[in-house]
C-alpha cells in the first residue's frame, strides 16, 4: 500500500513538473498575449513574429494552425548562450510523444508542408518574448525563458516566405504554442486567430478576451462569435508521425452545404472523419484557398454558377474553375454581390456564413475577373474540406481547448471593422 501511494505521489509531481516546466519561469502574468500577423503577398503565407534568444533577435515564422511545434532553423546563424536540448530522459520530452533519442537529445518530426517534407530535429528550449495585452491595446514584452522548440536544417525553410526562420505549430497538442503559452503565464487554454488580407496586420490571441477592434461599434467582437465542437481526429494528418499519434488540427463537424437558400448535394460519408482518418473538414492557415473533394467541389460551383446564371463568365483562371466578369458583379459591405456560402455545423442553428468578401478572388489583368475562391482537391484527399486561409480572413476565430470549441464570428466586415483595426501601439517591438 506504502509503495502504490508513493508511486501515485511520485506520477502527480511529475505532471506537475512537466506542466510547470514547459516554458518556465515567466516574467510576468499578463492578462493575455498578443502576435502580430501580415499576409505575404508573394506566397499567400501569413506571418508572425517573436524574440527568441539571448542575445535577443526577432525572429519571423509562418503560422502553421495545425503544426504540432515552433520549429525554427538552427543551422544557419543560430547563437544562443540561453539554448538548452532537451533530454530524452526528460518529462519535456515524455509530453512531446517523442519516438526518437539521439546522443540523449529529445528528438521530434518538424515538416513543412508546402513542400511536402519532414525530417529529424531536435527538442531544445530557449528565452521566448511575445508582446502582451488587455484585449484593447498591445502592452509590453514578457518572456518565458524556458520555451520549448525545434531544431530543424536549413533546407526545411524552402517555399517559406521571403525572411521566415520557421514555422510557428498552434496545434491542440501539448507542445503547440498555445499549451506552451498557456502554461507558462497561467492563462487560460483558449487562443483566437484574427487574419489580414494584403493590408494592415492581423493578430493573434493566447488567452481570454477581450478582442477590441476599432471601427466596430461593440466594444468586445467576441460578442459576435457561435459556437460549434471541435473534433479530434484519432490519426495524425502531419507529413511524418510516430505511431499512434493523434492528429493535431482542428476540424468541425459540416452537416451540409449551402449555396444562397439551396442545399448542396454532399455524400454525407465525405463529411464524417473515418476511423482511417481520412473525410471530415479541417481549418487551415497553410492551405491558401478551401479545398474540396471533387465531388463537393463539383456540387458548389455548379450551384454557384446556377445561382449567378445571368452573370457572364469568363475562361477559369488557375487555381479556380469558376470565374465572372468583375464589372457585372455589384458590391455590398461584404464583398461583391454574390450569393453566401453557408456551413451548417453542429450544433443547433449554427451557420459559418462566407459572404462575397471570403468567396470570390479578383484575378486576371487588373481584377478584371472574379472567380469562386474555392480549389479542386481531388478524389482523394486526406480530408474532404480544408478551409483555407482567404475564407477565414477578417474573421474572429477562438479556440478553446478546454471545452474543445470553436467559436467564429463571420465576417467581420459586417460590423464595420476588419481584423487589420486592432490597436497595435507604436511601442510595439515586434512590429
Amino acid at each position: 500500500m506504502a509503495s502504490s501511494a508513493a508511486w501515485l505521489f511520485f506520477l502527480c509531481s511529475l505532471l506537475l513538473f512537466s506542466l510547470s516546466s514547459f516554458s518556465s519561469a515567466a516574467t510576468s502574468r499578463p492578462h493575455a498575449l498578443l502576435l502580430p500577423v501580415t499576409k505575404d503577398a508573394a506566397t499567400l503565407e501569413y506571418l508572425t513574429r517573436v524574440r527568441q534568444r539571448t542575445p535577443s533577435v526577432d525572429v519571423t515564422l509562418v503560422v502553421d494552425l495545425g503544426g504540432r511545434f515552433l520549429w525554427v532553423d538552427c543551422d544557419s546563424g543560430f547563437v544562443s548562450s540561453t539554448r538548452r536540448h532537451i533530454p530524452c530522459d526528460s518529462p519535456q520530452c515524455a509530453i512531446s510523444n517523442s519516438g526518437m533519442c539521439g546522443d540523449n537529445v529529445c528528438g521530434l518530426l518538424p515538416g513543412n508542408p508546402f513542400i511536402e517534407t519532414s525530417t529529424g530535429g531536435s527538442l531544445e528550449s530557449d528565452v521566448l518574448s511575445v508582446l502582451s495585452t488587455d484585449g484593447y491595446t498591445s502592452g509590453p514584452l514578457v518572456t518565458a525563458s524556458s520555451f520549448l522548440f525545434t531544431c530543424a536544417p536549413t533546407f526545411l525553410l524552402r517555399g517559406l516566405a521571403k525572411g521566415a526562420k520557421g514555422m510557428a505549430g498552434l496545434g491542440r497538442n501539448k507542445v503547440g504554442v498555445p499549451s506552451l503559452l498557456s502554461s507558462a503565464f497561467h492563462l487560460p487554454r483558449k487562443f483566437a486567430i484574427c487574419l489580414p488580407s494584403y493590408a494592415g496586420t492581423g493578430a493573434i490571441f493566447f488567452g481570454d478576451g477581450p478582442y477590441k477592434f476599432l471601427g466596430t461599434y461593440n466594444p468586445d467582437v467576441a460578442q459576435y462569435l457561435a459556437y460549434t465542437p471541435l473534433f479530434v481526429n484519432p490519426v495524425s494528418t502531419a507529413g511524418a508521425s510516430f505511431g499512434n499519434e493523434k492528429s493535431a488540427e482542428y476540424f468541425i463537424g459540416v452537416r451540409a452545404i449551402r449555396v444562397g437558400e439551396k442545399a448542396v448535394p454532399v455524400d454525407a460519408k465525405l463529411l464524417a472523419i473515418g476511423k482511417d482518418g481520412v473525410g471530415g473538414t479541417k481549418i487551415s492557415t497553410v492551405t491558401p484557398y478551401t479545398t474540396l473533394h471533387t465531388s463537393i467541389y463539383k456540387a458548389v460551383v455548379g450551384a454557384f454558377a446556377s445561382a449567378l446564371a445571368g452573370v457572364p463568365q469568363v475562361p477559369p483562371l488557375a487555381p479556380f474553375g469558376l470565374c465572372f466578369e468583375a464589372a457585372k458583379l455589384g458590391s455590398t459591405r461584404v464583398g461583391p454581390a454574390v450569393p453566401a456560402v453557408n456551413l451548417v455545423l453542429q450544433g443547433e442553428g449554427v451557420n459559418w456564413t462566407m459572404w462575397g468578401a471570403n468567396t470570390m478572388v479578383a484575378a486576371g489583368a487588373g481584377g478584371k475577373a472574379l472567380c469562386l475562391g474555392f480549389v479542386d482537391g481531388g478524389t482523394k484527399p486526406t480530408t474532404s474540406i480544408v478551409i483555407g486561409g482567404y475564407q477565414l480572413e477578417d474573421n474572429l476565430l477562438q479556440f478553446d481547448l478546454r471545452r474543445s470549441r470553436l467559436g467564429f464570428s463571420s465576417s467581420l466586415l459586417f460590423y464595420q471593422t476588419t481584423c487589420s483595426n486592432f490597436n497595435f501601439t507604436s511601442t510595439s517591438r515586434l512590429l
